[in-house]
C-alpha cells in the first residue's frame, strides 16, 4: 500500500492508482490510440479558456502592424530587364562566338552573370559614373546620412572623406539592389528601390547600362590580350615548322624512301612509296580470305560428317530425296495397313519392308554424295591457305626491314604536320582577331528600360495586416501552449489522475455564491447527491469496506475539508452506522459554530484529561451521529496531539463507534495533520478546483507518504463544468440532478 501511494505522489514513478499497465482510457472503456475528435475538443477547450488572451495578442499585433506600416517611409522600385545569351569567347577554335550547349555550363554561366551584377566592383562603377557619392539627393533617396568630416574623425582618420563617402554610397546601392532570374529564362531583372521614384528609375537604368558596358570592355580586353598572345606564339610556331620540314627531308633521302604527294579530300596528302609493302598487303589479304574459306569449309564438313541423312539441309532440299520420301511414306502407309490384316512373316508384309529399305538406301546414297562434296571442298581450301601463307612469310622479313626505316620517318612527319597545323590555326585566328578588333558583338540585350514608378511598392497595408494577423495567431498559440504547460489548474477528473497520480473518489460541483452547506437539507440537490456518491465510493475504497477512522485533510485552508467531513459523517450515519465526527483542528476550530454548540468543551479537554470521552460527546439531529468539537483552543496544539491522550482517544472511539470521521487541519506548515494521519485507517484528500496549486498539493502528499499514511483518494471540490471541457458539460445540465425539482 505504501509503495503504491509513493508511486501515486510521484516519488517512485507514476501508477495513477490504476492496475499496473492500465491507462485511464482502458479502465473507462475508451479506445486506445490517437482520437482526432478528442484532440479537437481539447484544442477547442484551450481556445475557449484563453479566448481573452488570444484576442488581446491578436489585437495588439494588428495594431502594432498598422502603426509600423504608417510609420514606414514609402519606397519606390524601378528596374530594367536584360537578356543574357549563353555565349563565351573561344580564342583558338572558331571565328565567332560559340554557344554553350551543355545545360550545366549554361546554368553556371548565368549564375556567374548574376554574381557580376551583384558584385561590389560593378556597384562602384555605377557610383563613379553617376557621381553618386557627391550627390546629397542620392543619400536622401537611400534614407542614409551623407558622411561628413565628423564621421572621418569617428573612424579614427584611417580613411579620407571621399573614400568614406564612396564606400557608403556603394553599401547603400547594394542594399537597395534586387536581382532576379526566373527559372528557365535568360532575362534577368535588375531593380533598385529608394524613397524617390525618379532616383529609382535613374539608378536602375544606370545599373543596366554599366553592366552592358562592362561586358563589352571585358570582351575588348580579352581580344587585345589574345592578339598579343597569338603574335608571340606565331613566331615560335614558324621556327618549329621550318626545322621539322628540314629534318624530314634529310632522313627520307638518307633512308632511300620516296615521299609521294597527292590531292585528297582535305588538301595535299603525303605518303611513302613502297612496292614491298603493297605486295605484302595484297598477299596478306588473299591469305586471310583463304583461311576464312578453309575455316568455313572445315566447319561445314565437320557438321555434315556426323549428321543423319535427313538432318542435312541440302539433303532435304534435294528434289530426288523429296520424291523418295513421298514414295516411302506411301509404302509405309501400305505396310501399316497390311500389318492390320497379316503377321510380319506374311509375303506382302515382307515385300513392303523391302521396298522401304530400298528407299532408305537411295536416300543414304544421295546424303553420302553431298558429304563427299563438302569434304573435297574442305581439302581444296586447305591447300590454297598453305600456298598463300608461304608467300606471305617470304615477304614478311623484307617488309619488316623497310618498316623499321619508316618508323622514324613517320615520327618526323607527325612532328612536321603538328607544327604546321598549329601554325595554320594560330595564323587564321590572329587574322580574324585583327579583322574584328574593336567591333565585338555583345551577348547582352536591354529588353526593357527603367520607368518611373507611379506608386510605392512598400509598405503594403493589406499584406502587413495579414502578416500581423498570422504573427498574432502564432504568438497567441505559443502563449496559450506555454500557459497550458505551466497551468496548475484542475479542470477535469483526468487532470487529478494525470497531475497528481491519485484516484478520484468524489466530485463536488461548484454552487453559486460558494454556499454548499445550504444544500444539505435538500436531499435531491446536486451537492447532496455528490456527497452520497462519495460515501458510496468510500465503501469500496478498502478491502473491509468503510475505514473505521477516516481523516479528511487538504494542503491549505478553506478547501472544503470541514464541510466534506460533516457531509460524509451525516451520510454514513444515515446508513445506520454509529458515526463520530471529530473536529481535530485545534488551531482554528469551526465545528461548534456549525452545530450551534455553546459548550466550551471538546477534544482538547479529552486529550488533556480534563473531561471524559462521554462528557465531551455531543448529539445531533441524526440519532446515530455524534460529534466532538475542538474546544477549548489550546496554546500548543502540536504538543497535545503528540501526547499519550490521542492514542487512548482513538482506541475508545474505535470501540464505541463504527466510523470515526476526523476533520484535521491543513498539512502545509503544520505537524498536526501528520500526527493524526498515523492513527487513521484512511486519508481523504481535498483539492479545491477553483484555486489549485500543484506544488502545494504535491508537497502535502509527499508528507503523507513519508509517514506511510493510507491515501484513499482525492475529492475535487468546487468543480466548474464550464472549464472542464465539452465532455463535462453534462455536469451543469443533469449530472447529480436527475429528478431534481425545478
Amino acid at each position: 500500500m505504501n509503495d503504491a501511494f509513493l508511486d501515486r505522489v510521484g516519488l517512485e514513478g507514476p501508477s495513477h492508482g490504476f492496475p499496473q499497465g492500465a491507462s485511464h482510457g482502458e479502465l473507462y472503456g475508451e479506445e486506445s490510440g490517437p482520437d482526432l475528435t478528442a484532440l479537437l475538443k481539447t484544442i477547442m477547450g484551450m481556445v475557449r479558456r484563453n479566448i481573452a488572451l488570444i484576442a488581446a495578442i491578436v489585437a495588439a499585433t494588428l495594431v502594432l502592424g498598422v502603426i509600423v506600416t504608417l510609420l514606414i517611409a514609402p519606397r519606390y522600385s524601378a528596374g530594367v530587364r536584360v537578356l543574357i545569351e549563353d555565349q563565351a569567347d573561344q580564342i583558338i577554335e572558331g571565328s565567332e562566338l560559340q554557344k554553350v550547349t551543355n545545360v550545366q555550363d549554361a546554368e553556371r554561366f548565368l549564375q556567374t552573370q548574376l554574381g557580376i551584377i551583384q558584385s561590389r566592383s560593378l556597384a562602384e562603377s555605377v557610383v563613379e559614373s553617376g557621381r553618386l557619392d557627391r550627390d546629397p539627393a542620392f543619400y536622401e533617396a537611400m534614407g542614409t546620412d551623407m558622411p561628413t568630416q565628423e564621421d572621418v574623425l569617428k573612424s579614427g582618420g584611417t580613411k579620407k572623406l571621399d573614400q568614406l563617402r564612396k564606400e557608403s554610397a556603394i553599401d547603400s546601392l547594394l542594399g537597395s539592389l534586387t536581382v532576379t532570374l526566373p527559372p528557365d529564362s535568360r532575362i534577368v531583372s535588375i531593380s533598385v528601390s529608394s524613397r524617390s521614384p525618379g532616383y529609382s528609375a535613374k539608378l536602375a537604368q544606370l545599373y543596366g547600362e554599366r553592366y552592358m558596358e562592362r561586358n563589352l570592355n571585358q570582351k575588348y580586353d580579352s581580344s587585345s590580350y589574345a592578339r598579343r598572345f597569338l603574335a608571340d606564339q606565331l613566331d615560335e610556331a614558324r621556327a618549329k615548322v621550318t626545322q621539322s620540314e628540314r629534318d624530314l627531308n634529310q632522313y627520307a633521302s638518307a633512308a632511300g624512301l620516296i615521299r609521294v604527294t597527292s590531292q585528297g579530300q582535305d588538301g595535299n596528302q603525303e605518303s611513302v612509296l613502297s612496292v614491298t609493302n603493297n605486295t605484302l598487303v595484297q598477299l596478306n589479304d588473299a591469305a586471310a580470305k583463304a583461311t576464312a574459306d578453309r575455316i568455313a569449309a572445315q566447319d561445314r564438313w565437320l557438321t555434315l560428317a556426323k549428321a543423319a541423312p535427313l538432318a542435312i539441309p541440302e539433303v532435304n532440299a534435294n528434289p530426288a530425296v523429296s520424291t523418295l520420301l513421298a514414295e516411302k511414306a506411301k509404302v509405309e502407309a501400305d505396310l501399316a495397313e497390311e500389318r492390320t490384316r497379316h503377321l510380319d512373316d506374311f509375303t506382302t508384309v515382307k515385300s513392303k519392308q523391302a521396298e522401304i529399305a530400298e528407299y532408305e538406301s537411295r536416300i543414304g546414297a544421295i546424303s553420302d554424295s553431298i558429304k563427299k562434296s563438302a569434304y573435297l571442298e574442305y581439302k581444296s581450301s586447305q591447300e590454297r591457305e598453305k600456298s598463300f601463307s608461304g608467300q606471305v612469310e617470304s615477304l614478311r622479313g623484307e617488309a619488316l626491314k623497310e618498316q623499321d626505316r619508316g618508323v622514324q620517318l613517320a615520327v618526323l612527319k607527325r612532328i612536321a604536320d603538328t607544327n604546321k597545323t598549329l601554325y595554320d590555326t594560330l595564323l587564321s585566328r590572329y587574322n580574324q582577331l585583327n579583322a574584328t578588333a574593336g567591333a565585338s558583338s555583345n551577348n547582352l540585350t536591354l529588353v526593357d528600360g527603367a520607368e518611373v514608378p507611379g506608386k510605392p511598392y512598400s509598405p503594403r497595408l493589406l499584406v502587413n495586416i495579414v502578416a500581423s494577423l498570422v504573427l498574432g495567431l502564432v504568438l497567441a498559440a505559443g502563449a496559450v501552449l506555454l500557459r497550458e504547460i505551466f497551468d496548475d489548474a484542475i479542470r477535469s477528473p483526468e487532470d487529478v489522475e494525470r497531475k497528481l497520480g491519485m484516484p478520484l473518489l468524489g466530485l463536488i460541483p461548484l454552487e453559486k455564491g460558494g454556499d454548499v452547506a445550504s444544500h444539505f437539507d435538500d436531499r435531491r440537490s446536486r451537492v447532496s447527491e455528490a456527497y452520497r456518491s462519495l460515501v458510496t465510493n468510500l465503501r469500496y475504497s478498502t478491502a473491509t469496506g468503510l475505514p473505521e477512522v477516516l481523516m479528511v485533510t487538504s494542503s491549505r485552508e478553506s478547501e472544503g475539508k470541514s464541510t466534506t467531513a460533516r457531509a460524509v459523517a451525516h451520510d454514513i450515519a444515515v446508513l445506520g452506522k454509529r458515526v463520530l465526527l471529530v473536529d481535530a483542528d485545534l488551531r482554528r476550530p469551526t465545528l461548534h459554530n456549525f452545530m450551534s454548540d455553546r459548550k466550551a468543551t471538546g477534544l482538547t479537554d479529552v486529550l488533556t484529561g480534563e473531561k471524559t470521552f462521554d462528557a465531551a460527546l455531543q448529539p445531533t439531529e441524526v440519532a446515530s451521529l455524534s460529534y466532538m468539537s475542538a474546544l477549548p483552543a489550546p496554546p500548543d496544539p502540536a504538543l497535545i496531539l503528540s501526547g499519550e491522550g490521542l492514542p487512548h482517544f482513538m482506541e475508545e472511539a474505535r470501540r464505541k463507534f463504527d466510523v470515526v470521521v476526523i476533520d484535521s487541519p491543513p498539512l502545509l506548515g503544520l505537524s498536526d495533520a501528520a500526527l493524526l494521519a498515523n492513527h487513521a485507517d484512511g486519508v481523504l484528500f481535498m483539492v479545491d478546483a477553483s484555486s489549485f496549486h500543484r506544488g502545494a498539493v504535491k508537497s502535502a502528499l509527499r508528507r503523507l507518504a513519508l509517514i506511510k499514511a493510507n491515501m484513499l483518494g482525492v475529492v475535487l471540490n468546487r468543480f466548474d463544468p464550464k472549464v472542464g471541457g465539452e465532455d463535462y458539460n453534462y455536469y451543469a445540465a443533469s449530472y447529480y440532478s436527475y429528478g431534481e425539482k425545478d
